[in-house]
């Protein structure tokens, strides 16, 4: 069972359903004695551009750093974002450039190809709110933003599994449809999965 828990909450609008979502899953794994550190990405400051590459280091700001001692802290990370043009919006795309470092969450060995991950013995949840029909992002986009932050991300990290649970299409659904999925996410905050 997983008791330490980061909710990483990837919509720049601190009033967005993926919010409520975030604080349904949390109500859920707190109830069950997890204890759990929210992360959003609505309500930290940093630069989201990571200005140089890998070429000349770029200093954290002190939300990523805290940041970073929460996820290092976690058994589990949660992610809750919605799918834009595909994939994540760009201000978690910019969280990930800036906290998931070389020497952080990875290692290369020189002349080599192998990596070393960093954050093994984590898994993680993906809850992705999106528009589209969920049919859709499957047969003709081929889940591409799921498969770059499953496998591309975490797993290369060394984070598994990972899960992913789709909520949609968001946008024209009804009230209580909304309270149904809310409920869908705290019950997996109470299986802590």
């Amino acid at each position: 069972m997983k008791n330490n828990i980061a909710v990483i909450i990837g919509h720049p609008n601190r009033k967005s359903y993926c919010n409520a979502l975030a604080v349904a899953y949390a109500k859920g794994a707190v109830g069950t004695g997890a204890d759990v550190r929210v992360i959003d990405l609505g309500d930290i400051s940093f630069e989201p551009n990571l200005k140089h590459g890998y070429q000349q280091r770029t200093e954290l700001e002190k939300d990523l750093i805290t940041a970073q001692e929460t996820i290092r802290w976690a058994d589990h990370l949660v992610f809750v974002y919605p799918n834009w043009w595909g994939t994540m919006p760009a201000i978690l795309k910019g969280f990930i450039d800036r906290v998931f470092l070389p020497g952080y969450s990875f290692n290369t060995k020189p002349n080599s190809y192998s990596i070393e991950k960093l954050l093994k013995g984590k898994t993680a949840r993906l809850i992705v709110t999106m528009d589209s029909p969920p049919w859709y992002y499957r047969l003709v986009l081929k889940r591409a933003g799921h498969l770059i932050m499953k496998r591309a991300i975490l797993q290369f990290c060394g984070v598994k599994p990972v899960w992913i649970t789709e909520i949609g299409m968001v946008k024209t659904s009804p009230k209580d449809v909304r309270e149904k999925w809310l409920k869908k996410i705290e019950a997996l905050g109470v299986k802590r999965a």
